[in-house]
């Protein structure tokens, strides 16, 4: 019938479009307008996703949109209602597209889920949109001198592969506002605070000056994560060094192996940030936290170090003074600690092990026509503490330990405020 006949005339997809473009009666392998002006190339992105942010290998994956514009007028076809024809990724390959590449970029696909996510659309008077949708790794050059407490600048850059200046005009569509980005985009570890778009150019020795787009974002770090993984952890060891500065100068175990392990658990914290970070050649400020903190604990076991040695010191003198150098009981402080573990004030006669009441009541006979009123008196006055164990750890305690346990926390809370103040 007439109106079957009229139907198949309508139906436009009885014809290629090859034939609907005219592709076939023009060389593609040419520019548009090749040997005049350089052709201009608009270029909008919309940033779906940033996937990831890796230090060690100090690059970034984003998934974008990316669109190009521009007029070829081998394409312009008749249209009575002035519509559009959009077509997938098989006509890409017989026409002129541009050829944009990403600067600095490690490696990067066109997703193929269900098919290649391409699309093209050809408008009656030869305007073309081309629209592709990509992951792509680049790399992003970043200062970790202020790490974790940093924020990174990263660019994506764009630039045409094989036309300079004088062939291809790469510029950004609608100015800043060509750049668009997902609402719901996050990242675990930072902050996204601006998105920008810019343009440049580039030079190349051989090629000559090239069109260059620029993506920048700016990345905050979020600092809560390191401060419960390593500047919390890094408090508490120091802090719990200083406990040595309230045990008993005598009680060489429990202070020696305080110290240790507080110096082996920084060591740990430590060499875990340092996994994690790439091997710069220069100091980050996690690093000048946690060895000042490292510093603060070793100083503590070296500050028992130097109270034992003067303990050391002044029992031998004592002991000389007292002329206990005599008979079988002639032995020094370090002698008895060896017995015992522990050193033995002898000023101070109260509950000491066996031995040394061993010593004690031989020294009482052997000088007792030679104690004099005033030594019995504070004997007995010392005798009298016995028992009463806060205020025998105070009496012994050296005083390096009483000046450590003001000392050592001011500075720390010194530098706290300091380092904090610096770096935020």
């Amino acid at each position: 019938s007439k109106r079957e006949i009229k139907m198949r005339k309508l139906d436009s997809t009885k014809v290629r479009p090859e034939q609907l473009l005219r592709i076939e009666d023009h060389d593609f392998a040419l520019r548009p307008g090749f040997g005049g002006s350089p052709i201009p190339v608009g270029i909008d992105v919309q940033v779906e996703s940033i996937d990831s942010i890796s230090e060690v290998d100090m690059d970034f994956t984003m998934t974008l949109y990316l669109r190009h514009y521009w007029k070829d007028e081998r394409l312009s076809f008749r249209s009575n209602k002035n519509k559009s024809m959009t077509f997938d990724g098989r006509l890409i390959k017989k026409i002129w597209v541009p050829d944009v590449f990403f600067v600095h970029s490690k490696r990067s696909f066109i997703h193929d889920t269900t098919v290649e996510n391409v699309m093209l659309r050809v408008y009656p008077d030869g305007n073309v949109l081309f629209s592709l949708r990509i992951t792509v790794s680049a790399m992003c050059f970043m200062d970790f001198s202020r790490f974790p407490l940093d924020t990174q600048n990263c660019s994506l850059e764009l630039e045409s592969y094989a036309y300079n200046e004088d062939d291809l005009m790469l510029y950004w569509k609608h100015g800043n506002k060509s750049l668009s980005t997902d609402e719901h985009i996050s990242l675990s570890q930072f902050f996204i605070e601006e998105f920008s778009a810019s343009s440049g150019l580039a030079f190349y020795s051989s090629t000559g000056w090239y069109n260059r787009l620029f993506i920048n974002f700016a990345l905050r770090r979020h600092i809560f994560f390191f401060v419960l993984q390593s500047y919390f952890p890094a408090m508490l060891m120091v802090m719990l060094s200083w406990v040595s500065f309230w045990i008993d100068r005598r009680a060489v175990p429990a202070r020696v192996s305080l110290g240790i392990t507080t110096v082996l658990t920084m060591s740990t914290i430590m060499t875990g940030v340092s996994a994690s970070m790439p091997q710069v050649s220069y100091i980050k400020a996690v690093d000048v936290y946690l060895w000042i903190s490292f510093l603060f604990v070793f100083l503590s076991v070296i500050e028992y170090a130097a109270v034992n040695y003067l303990t050391t010191i002044e029992e031998r003198k004592q002991l000389k003074k007292r002329g206990k150098a005599s008979g079988m009981y002639s032995i020094d402080a370090v002698q008895a600690m060896a017995f015992d573990g522990c050193f033995h004030d002898a000023d101070v006669h109260m509950d000491l092990p066996a031995f040394s009441d061993r010593c004690e009541e031989n020294e009482t006979r052997a000088h007792a026509a030679s104690v004099s009123d005033v030594d019995t008196t504070r004997i007995k006055r010392k005798r009298s503490l016995k028992g009463n164990v806060g205020r025998i750890i105070l009496q012994n305690n050296h005083v390096i330990d009483t000046y450590s346990r003001i000392i050592f926390p001011s500075v720390y809370i010194v530098f706290n405020l300091f380092y904090w103040g610096l770096y935020i």
